[in-house]
């Protein structure tokens, strides 16, 4: 009988220690922590078959406060709240934008972020590794956006609301923008969500110029009003539209730690010898050949070196491509793979699992602590596509978060 008790006593003076180590009492305190979920609708956009529709909305609903964010989700629906599938409303992408305005201020409707009055408005971007103005984001997805996972795990957190760097008369404010193609009776699915110039009968580009030689199709094409041609006599009625979009979140603690978000393009052409805002030159979209080897292998990669000044753990990682992509991978120096990222193609005919559709993208989470980029380490980002035919405006992006601590 005393040797059992003497063994309880062991037992309870270890698990006293243990709980009494700081990492513990974190632990602990983290358990409470109780995230909140908001659900909000964008404002009304409305489409007709064969109109792009790609709207800026400014000062949206979004939780206040000194919070981390931990997902956002969202999707496209109806004026009942359905959700509305790819092969009828294919969604090229929403993406989520903070930015600081004078508490005065009131944005023009319609106008594009950064022609907003620049006395008025400090735009508040992520950790890069993009020219400022390009790729900004906090967030952001296309059609695969039902089914690819966003949130942030454990202790980590999105950190928004701190103030830092906010002036005085200033608030804190979010942008979204939506970028929805209406396919209904369109002569050519493909060819219009790839925002192909021909089916919309465009030649100049917004601000009235001439399209660069050679470009085929992509967002210059496909701006806010244009119009995919459609099948000779089809018809079809006005739709109302929303984005629903889900926010989880947590108020902010010091046991919480923040992650920084780095998004990195395919496209990117990199001058390590320039100004820190001149040294990369993300193009966003590019066309994919079609081309085929001698032994009937049709993939297309395109690759860009890319390196970030303050490296750390990576807690999560996710690529974003269109129809066609096969995957992305991110390598560290040595060849090592950081996170590989495929997508998710439907096979049915209900909104989630739209058939020839990306639905999803697979996602990164490694253990904590078996990640780790390095400060300044040359990184190398390979998007792969499908080249048995001929892609217009496709994206090779790769989202990831780093924690500079675990």
């Amino acid at each position: 009988m005393a040797r059992c008790s003497q063994g309880w006593v062991f037992l309870l003076a270890v698990l006293v220690l243990a709980l009494s180590t700081p990492c513990s009492q974190a632990y602990l305190k983290h358990k409470k922590f109780k995230t909140k979920t908001d659900v909000y609708l964008s404002p009304k956009f409305v489409l007709e078959p064969g109109v792009s529709s790609n709207k800026y909305f400014y000062n949206i609903q979004f939780p206040k406060g000194h919070i981390g964010l931990k997902s956002f989700n969202a999707e496209v629906v109806d004026a009942e709240g359905r959700s509305t599938p790819l092969n009828e409303t294919y969604l090229h992408h929403w993406i989520v934008l903070r930015y600081y305005a004078r508490k005065s201020y009131v944005e023009p409707k319609q106008q594009s972020p950064y022609q907003l009055s620049e006395s008025d408005v400090i735009w508040v971007e992520n950790s890069g590794a993009c020219q400022p103005g390009s790729l900004g984001q906090y967030y952001g997805l296309g059609s695969e956006t039902r089914k690819t996972a966003t949130h942030v795990p454990g202790r980590y957190a999105i950190e928004v609301g701190d103030g830092k760097g906010l002036p005085d008369g200033f608030e804190e404010r979010w942008m979204l923008n939506v970028h929805a193609i209406d396919t209904r009776g369109v002569e050519d699915n493909l060819g219009c969500t790839e925002c192909r110039c021909d089916l919309y009968n465009v030649s100049r580009d917004p601000s009235g110029q001439p399209l660069p030689a050679g470009y085929t199709g992509g967002l210059l094409c496909c701006t806010d009003g244009a119009k995919c041609r459609l099948k000779r006599g089809f018809d079809g009625e006005k739709k109302n539209h929303y984005l629903r979009y889900t926010v989880k979140w947590v108020d902010w603690s010091e046991f919480l730690l923040p992650a920084k978000i780095y998004i990195f393009d395919a496209t990117d052409i990199m001058n390590s010898s320039a100004p820190a805002a001149a040294k990369h030159n993300c193009q966003v979209e590019y066309d994919v050949a079609k081309s085929c080897n001698a032994t009937g292998v049709c993939l297309d990669n395109k690759w860009a070196k890319i390196s970030i000044p303050t490296g750390g753990y990576v807690i999560y990682g996710v690529a974003h491509q269109h129809k066609g992509g096969l995957g992305s991978t991110l390598y560290g120096q040595d060849g090592r793979v950081l996170c590989s990222s495929t997508p998710i193609y439907g096979n049915g005919t209900k909104a989630g699992n739209e058939a020839g559709y990306i639905v999803g993208m697979t996602t990164c989470y490694p253990w904590p602590g078996s990640v780790k980029i390095k400060n300044a380490e040359p990184l190398t980002l390979v998007s792969t596509y499908n080249s048995t035919q001929m892609h217009s405006g496709v994206m090779g992006l790769f989202y990831i978060l780093v924690a500079e601590t675990l």
